[in-house]
């Protein structure tokens, strides 16, 4: 019998997480979404993962362009995480952006942020996992955004 998928999401909804936006570009056209499923998986060589759900815009564009910036955000950016975790286009006009080395699109206000080519797309279950060498990064001082048990959470203090 198959795990309980709701049960498997209750679960993991205890497990506190940092809030990021991945962005990346195709041309002039940007691309972002909220992601939790992210992690720093190497040092040497510098290495990120990001699992992308198969039904996310994100998606085709992480495939064609093959860069991406993964946006840190700050207990301040509630908002933007809430604009890029919904469906359709996102608007990027009033966000104030710069770029690396790849040209994706990176949060000029974010808490940290890295800019990432992507080196493998592996396959898992209803996502896929990009594997991104750390080309560039930045952080500055402040407090994380963090998501638990389906909601928005601030580190006391």
């Amino acid at each position: 019998m198959p795990f309980d998928t709701q049960l498997q999401r209750r679960i993991m909804g205890r497990f506190a997480t940092g809030v990021t936006v991945v962005t990346s570009r195709v041309g002039e056209q940007f691309f972002g979404m909220t992601a939790s499923a992210v992690a720093s998986l190497s040092l040497d060589p510098p290495l990120l993962l990001v699992c992308v759900d198969k039904r996310a815009a994100l998606l085709e564009a992480l495939k064609q362009s093959r860069i991406f910036a993964m946006n840190i955000l700050s207990e301040e950016q509630e908002a933007l995480s809430r604009r890029f975790a919904t469906k359709g286009p996102k608007e990027f006009g009033d966000i104030a952006l710069t770029t690396a080395v790849t040209g994706a699109p990176v949060f000029s206000e974010a808490l940290g942020w890295v800019d990432c080519k992507v080196v493998d797309i592996l396959p898992g279950g209803d996502h896929e996992i990009f594997l991104g060498e750390i080309v560039a990064g930045e952080h500055r001082d402040g407090r994380p955004l963090l998501y638990f048990h389906g909601n928005y959470a601030r580190l006391p203090g």
